[in-house]
């Protein structure tokens, strides 16, 4: 199964980086390619998520079960339904010298093993891209966000657009049985 993983570190502390990563609904307001997210279900360890982003833009839609791990500071996530056979993963968040290291996994699966052969390289690209899309978001508005704490105004989350993060992305294949 294909898996792309990007990384990004946020100078801001991880439990505010958490914290804003577990507000799904509030992605669209600074992530360009998230038209929505709707909350369709809330529970004290996760939530039931419908998502609507933009691929070169043809809308992709699913939905998708979130589950938080506090005390690991991890979502991980899996396709209820939606435009793929699989698609799953992870968000992680480590605190190290004054910065949070954000990994975001993605395994995913058309289903259709011709279509997968035809498109398979532009589709792991596109993912990729959406990946790194996402962290950059949560970049600026985790940064922004730290910055306002670190001024004495309070924490509340607030949308910017600052230049552009650094990013390591990792390409290639999940291993059978992985994650499961």
């Amino acid at each position: 199964m294909p898996r792309v993983e990007s990384r990004i570190e946020i100078a801001a502390p991880a439990s505010l980086v958490y914290a804003l990563a577990k507000e799904q609904e509030r992605f669209p307001d600074f992530m360009p390619d998230v038209e929505s997210i709707v909350v369709l279900e809330r529970r004290r360890d996760g939530m039931v998520t419908r998502w609507k982003t933009l691929v070169e833009d043809a809308p992709i839609e699913w939905t998708e079960d979130d589950r938080f791990d506090d005390a690991a500071l991890r979502i991980d996530y899996a396709l209820i339904e939606g435009d793929l056979d699989t698609f799953e993963g992870a968000w992680t968040f480590e605190q190290s010298d004054g910065f949070t290291r954000v990994v975001l996994t993605v395994d995913y699966d058309f289903g259709v093993p011709t279509l997968a052969e035809l498109i398979g390289p532009t589709l792991q690209k596109k993912v990729r891209e959406n990946s790194e899309m996402m962290l950059a978001g949560l970049k600026r508005e985790a940064e922004a966000n730290a910055s306002a704490v670190d001024s004495g105004e309070g924490y509340e989350f607030v949308a910017v657009a600052v230049a552009g993060p650094e990013f390591t992305s990792v390409e290639g294949e999940a291993a059978s049985g992985e994650g499961q």
